[in-house]
């Protein structure tokens, strides 16, 4: 597959070509041909000279047609999605699934009025009058996206956009931007104008630093890595950053908690999508009096995700995003193991494929732990009652998101209170959501500022005022 980064619909024309590779096997999936500096200003031109301003009905008309051309296309693109991720081909499906709910949330979206009126008679100092609100775009946004989930981060970003009128740029990871091309040749293809979008890939001192510096980009997007998420907020200067960084989400088991209900979110919080999700369930965190119960039955439910081609649709866990992450999941293990933790299952690599792996008895202060390990690891830990349940989870640096699993009302409310986090949900998972539903975290997970289709919208664009006599 021969592809090519976008500036403002036009096809980027350059001798700097990436191959794109599948971590399970190392295949040629395609080839991407780069933008450079030159491109990026051309973009931030396009962006700014603008064009014809959309209507709420047009806006809707592009994103229906977008979803509707992402079905016709659904199983080629969950095979792209697979093949450049190593995702598991059923994950990839899914992923399909959720892009086009992102898809229909934000059309919905972008035909409601979102408009407020306050009357200005209701204080001795008041008139008559009333104070109108409209939300009008920002005039530029930049987006750029990480690898996990190549097509769904993506669509959480352009779609909000478009909703809202906010023209992008937009700039993929380079290890999975196959998916993020296809996306933008369908928002074409369904009419988005050219100006609204352009999708660039190149080298980091070309184009994504230089983009989100420039003063002329009002709002950065930003979904990735803690480390080059507080770069970013260091160095953009004055305009509005969005941060969806790390997790390291607990899933939390009462003593009281519905076992065979535990077990299944366990294993499919830490094991689904390779475990490379900001909410996958990191750490697995249980009462020390039914521990024993719970692995009894977490083990061989473990046993059942198996791993291997991720093209395979009985696979249900592929490979992890390259042989690198892979190896750094491999040795956290060992120093786990080395600090007095058990291996009760998996822990085997191959590439950049790694069995689902339980670890028991791991210490508080273990790197797998206290950092974010971004993989399918489900490491145990016992705690002695809900105090130190609430203090293991708070524990780290992370804030994003957790699961309890209770039937106890009292301490539901005690979680939901007392957990620095940005969700948290009472038996399910950390990662459950709706697209539209609000999405973030605090702490090193982020700023605190919500994403989800209705949220992004708000950040893309800005309250005006204004009043009439009445």
């Amino acid at each position: 597959m021969k592809m090519t980064c976008y500036v403002a619909g036009t096809p980027v024309q350059s001798d700097n070509i990436l191959t794109v590779k599948s971590p399970y096997d190392n295949r040629v999936v395609g080839t991407v041909t780069l933008s450079n500096k030159s491109d990026l200003e051309k973009a931030i031109q396009a962006a700014l000279r603008g064009g014809k301003v959309l209507s709420r009905y047009e806006r809707f008309h592009i994103l229906e047609k977008t979803r509707s051309l992402l079905m016709e296309r659904r199983d080629e693109i969950a095979r792209i999605i697979s093949a450049e991720s190593g995702l598991a081909i059923r994950e990839a499906n899914y992923e399909t699934g959720r892009a086009h709910d992102v898809l229909l949330f934000a059309a919905m979206e972008s035909l409601k009025d979102d408009g407020q009126i306050f009357s200005c008679d209701i204080s001795p100092q008041g008139k008559a009058r009333k104070i109108f609100t409209l939300r009008e775009p920002v005039s530029l946004v930049a987006c750029i996206t990480p690898f996990n989930h190549p097509l769904n981060q993506v669509v959480h970003k352009l779609a909000p956009a478009v909703a809202a009128g906010a023209p992008v740029i937009l700039k993929p990871s380079e290890k999975t931007p196959l998916s993020a091309l296809i996306l933008t040749e369908l928002l074409y293809e369904a009419g988005l104008p050219h100006y609204m979008l352009s999708t660039l890939l190149g080298p980091t001192n070309e184009i994504a630093e230089p983009l989100v510096k420039d003063p002329r980009v009002e709002v950065v997007s930003f979904t990735g890595s803690v480390a080059v998420g507080k770069h970013i907020a260091s160095s953009v200067g004055y305009k509005r950053v969005v941060l969806e960084l790390g997790g390291n989400d607990p899933l939390i088991i009462m003593e009281d908690a519905d076992l065979d209900k535990a077990v299944h979110l366990a294993a499919e919080g830490a094991f689904r999508n390779s475990g490379q999700r900001c909410t996958a369930v990191k750490r697995i965190l249980i009462h020390e009096k039914i521990k024993d119960a719970f692995l009894e039955k977490f083990v061989p439910k473990a046993k059942t995700y198996n791993c291997g081609d991720p093209a395979d649709p009985e696979t249900k866990v592929g490979t992890v995003i390259d042989e690198p992450a892979a190896i750094y999941l491999e040795s956290v293990v060992k120093k786990a193991v080395e600090q007095g933790a058990k291996v009760l299952l998996g822990g085997n690599r191959k590439g950049a494929l790694l069995e689902p792996t339980v670890i028991d008895e791991v210490p508080r202060d273990a790197e797998m732990i206290v950092k974010e390990a971004f993989g399918p690891l489900a490491p145990i830990l016992t705690f002695k009652d809900i105090d130190d349940a609430i203090a293991l989870s708070n524990s780290t640096a992370y804030g994003l998101s957790s699961g309890i699993v209770t039937e106890n009302m009292d301490y539901a409310l005690r979680f939901v209170r007392e957990l620095k986090v940005g969700t948290v949900n009472i038996n399910e998972v950390p990662g459950y959501r709706i697209e539209s539903s609000p999405f973030g975290g605090v702490k090193d997970s982020g700023l605190g500022i919500k994403e989800g289709v209705i949220e992004a919208m708000k950040s893309f664009s800005y309250v005006k005022t204004f009043s009439l006599p009445w």
